[in-house]
């Protein structure tokens, strides 16, 4: 539980001020040995192979850790991933909510099927996911388009496995949405832009977010549905889950190491960057 206390502080010299609150928090027994619990299995699962990750990619110094870096198809891989990423994360954002706002508000023949099908990504082993788009995408292509060994697999690969974690985190949202405000503020005068920009936009913000940042997560990620659509080119189509493959199979575990906390650390600065975006656009809502 927690405990409010009032700190009036200082007498102020001119004028009036209000007191400070502070915070201060008593756990119960039941409670300290739930956060206990739970900060154990969390270093367990995250923290602790985090900081083993960390060791190992500067366990040969720091000379090693940046020759690793510098090399020229590891940095090709590098662009290649974080770039399609981010494409695929900004337009998931966008076609997600469409979709999620399809699904909450529309009324159609064949919804419920829809609504399933969003799942498939997450229910298909990915390297299945890879054979269903090379078989559609592929040589033999029955639509005439061969993506195969070109970037544009990728784009497809990532695009294909990310889709559902926007949908799913601003579908429940939506459904919660109060459609009085946006009655009441259409009766005010207001114009569906408008309702749309100032009311529903900062409540969707943070799920948006959310939903972008595990896409891109994700996406930074990918293994197995790259293998068989994008042939793994140096400097093309190779992505940074196959480069660390690589240095590990060829007994080279710090390198790998190397490459895993660079992409750590564009993880974390996406998600930062995404929750202080949506910070903004809900509070300027």
């Amino acid at each position: 539980m927690t405990a409010v206390i009032t700190d009036p502080g200082p007498a102020p010299l001119m004028g009036g001020r209000r007191p400070r609150r502070v915070l201060v928090s008593t756990l119960t027994p039941a409670a300290t040995l739930s956060l206990g619990v739970a900060v154990t299995w969390f270093s367990l699962l995250v923290l602790i192979p985090l900081a083993a990750l960390v060791v190992t990619a500067t366990g040969g110094g720091w000379g090693q850790y940046l020759d690793t870096l510098s090399n020229a198809q590891t940095w090709a891989a590098i662009r290649l991933t974080v770039g399609q990423s981010l494409l695929v994360t900004l337009v998931n954002a966008v076609m997600g909510t469409v979709i999620a706002w399809v699904l909450v508000r529309d009324r159609f023949w064949g919804k419920r099927v829809l609504d399933v099908v969003i799942d498939i990504p997450f229910a298909l082993p990915t390297i299945v996911a890879g054979l269903v788009l090379l078989s559609l995408y592929g040589p033999k292509s029955p639509i005439g388009l061969d993506w195969a060994n070109t970037r544009n697999a990728v784009t497809l690969a990532l695009a294909f496995v990310t889709l559902p974690f926007v949908v799913r985190t601003v579908q429940p949202v939506l459904e919660e949405l109060d459609h009085d405000v946006e009655e009441a503020a259409a009766s005010l005068g207001a114009q569906r832009l408008t309702i749309v920009r100032r009311l529903i936009l900062p409540s969707l913000a943070p799920a948006i977010a959310a939903g972008a940042g595990l896409a891109f997560a994700r996406a930074i990620a990918e293994y197995g549905s790259l293998v068989l659509l994008s042939g793994n080119l140096p400097y093309r189509t190779e992505v940074v889950s196959v480069r660390v493959l690589s240095f590990v199979e060829g007994g080279n575990p710090a390198a790998a190491a190397s490459l895993a906390t660079v992409m750590l650390a564009v993880a974390l600065i996406v998600i930062v960057g995404l929750d202080v975006l949506q910070r903004r656009v809900a509070r300027r809502g």
